[in-house]
């Protein structure tokens, strides 16, 4: 794993201003301000297991909606309008923020909408109480741009809270943080609302805790006053004890002027490297095509598989903890074949394990195999992965969760291989800018492919197509190979 730049870990923002020194905010540990960066992470993140990928909106497609094709359907729409904006608006802030100075306030005013916006989503009641459907999907737009502004700026604030020789530590903790705050919001959901009632198990209460009910839904619900909460509480460290940038003068839009300014540049300046250019334009559709896959998992779980709450909460767990050997995974293949070959393997197996996927349901096993459950005894007594197809359709979501995770890990590898170190921060500011470029085409795919097709597996094959688009470019990039040195 190699040690991020002030580049890498700022992204855009890093172009327009010269690096903090190395001895801000100290370098020989990692500080206070710095775990306390880290702890914002942790923080946020719960909202994409709980709310995004696993649970809520699941949830959404298969209860509120009522109907999984149509649920998919509008899930991906409102999700490419939120690409839209990020695409439209999120580069320009990198760019221009550290023109602007201070991130807190711009911070604060994030995480100060954000967090009753995901609480709100509790009020998403079946039926014809509470919020519609339309209400919420809005809602679920609105903090989806909020959440990729506030990484901007979370991610802009690194260097200066963490100091440069300790940012890999920050940003390693952030990460773990991130992952441990997930898996313990769903053991937690899991263990409280999903699973009493339903086992008989010493350590499990009776009845869901606070008299939630299933019957209402509550248990999927409260998953996001549980992600509100959690950011909330994530982020006073970081406004307490993480020091921020000093004002510089320069007018708001003026700054945004000529961050629009320094994009262009960043962009023309990688067009004269030509494998870095095909590399970048290439990640843009494998990075969405993955993230599609693990967005619209949980989805297809409850639409498809029958899956409920319980179900995808275990799922989750698991995953969340599988996904950790991802990143090992990913230092394997960089060392033995080189990050590009890496790539190819991982982007590859992503595309057997989304296959794999499209030919499950709960009478079929990998499109061949005809499974009748009442003809076959259950394979254990537990309250979940009963039969044949869960468990297949598992062991398909471990294949995705490693090889997912690696590609994050290998991606980063290969363009240390190709950018010349001169030029390391226009090739990591493209970098940021490209993996929010096309945040919308999965969505816009999935959204097209379900429509026509009428299904779901047909609106989820569809990003085949840029897994496919991704792993041909990488064939035209020449270095990032076994045997290449960095910037080489």
């Amino acid at each position: 794993m190699t040690v991020p730049t002030p580049v890498d870990v700022l992204g855009p923002a890093s172009v327009v201003a010269p690096p903090i020194a190395a001895t801000e905010a100290g370098d020989a540990r990692l500080n206070r301000g710095g775990v306390a960066w880290s702890i914002f992470e942790g923080g946020r993140d719960p909202y994409v297991i709980l709310i995004t990928i696993y649970i809520f909106m699941p949830y959404i497609s298969a209860t509120m909606v009522g109907d999984p094709v149509r649920g998919q359907e509008l899930i991906s729409r409102f999700q490419q309008y939120a690409g839209w904006i990020v695409m439209a608006t999120a580069p320009i802030l990198g760019a221009s923020i550290d023109k602007i100075g201070p991130r807190k306030p711009w911070l604060a005013a994030s995480v100060v909408l954000m967090v009753p916006l995901i609480a709100a989503l509790w009020f998403a009641a079946p039926g014809s109480v509470g919020l519609t459907v339309a209400a919420t999907m809005t809602i679920a737009l609105a903090v989806n741009v909020l959440f990729a502004w506030s990484e901007v700026l979370h991610n802009s604030m690194l260097i200066r809270a963490a100091g440069l020789r300790s940012a890999h530590a920050a940003s390693g903790l952030a990460l773990s943080l991130g992952n441990a705050a997930s898996v313990l919001a769903l053991g937690f959901t899991a263990w409280a609302f999903a699973l009493p009632g339903k086992v008989d198990w010493w350590w499990v209460p009776a009845t869901p805790l606070l008299g939630m009910d299933p019957a209402l839904h509550e248990p999927e619900r409260v998953v996001a006053l549980l992600a509100a909460a959690l950011l909330a509480v994530g982020a006073l460290p970081l406004f307490l004890l993480t020091p921020d940038a000093p004002r510089t003068g320069v007018p708001v839009l003026r700054a945004l002027r000529e961050g629009v300014r320094d994009l262009v540049a960043m962009v023309r300046t990688v067009g004269n490297y030509r494998d870095a250019a095909i590399f970048l334009g290439a990640r843009m559709f494998f990075f969405d095509g993955m993230n599609g896959v693990l967005f619209f998992f949980g989805v297809l779980a409850a639409g498809v598989m029958g899956w409920g709450a319980l179900d995808l909460l275990i799922t989750g767990i698991i995953l969340s903890i599988v996904a950790v050997a991802g990143g090992f995974v990913g230092r394997i293949l960089d060392e033995r074949m080189g990050p590009r070959n890496a790539l190819r393997v991982e982007i590859a197996m992503t595309i057997v394990g989304l296959v794999a996927l499209l030919g499950m349901a709960p009478d079929r096993i990998l499109y061949f195999w005809a499974y009748d459950a009442a003809a076959h005894p259950p394979l254990w007594d537990g309250p979940v992965y009963r039969t044949w197809p869960s468990l297949i359709y598992l062991l398909i979501g471990f294949n995705n969760a490693i090889f997912i995770t690696a590609q994050y890990a290998s991606s980063r590898t290969a363009l240390t291989r190709l950018a010349p170190p001169s030029q390391t921060g226009a090739f990591f500011g493209v970098y940021a800018l490209s993996g929010v470029a096309t945040a919308w085409l999965a969505p816009a795919l999935v959204n097209i492919g379900t429509r026509v097709t009428q299904s779901q597996q047909g609106g989820f094959a569809s990003i085949i197509l840029l897994l496919v688009i991704g792993q041909i470019g990488l064939i035209f990039v020449r270095g990032a190979g076994r045997d290449s040195i960095p910037g080489g």
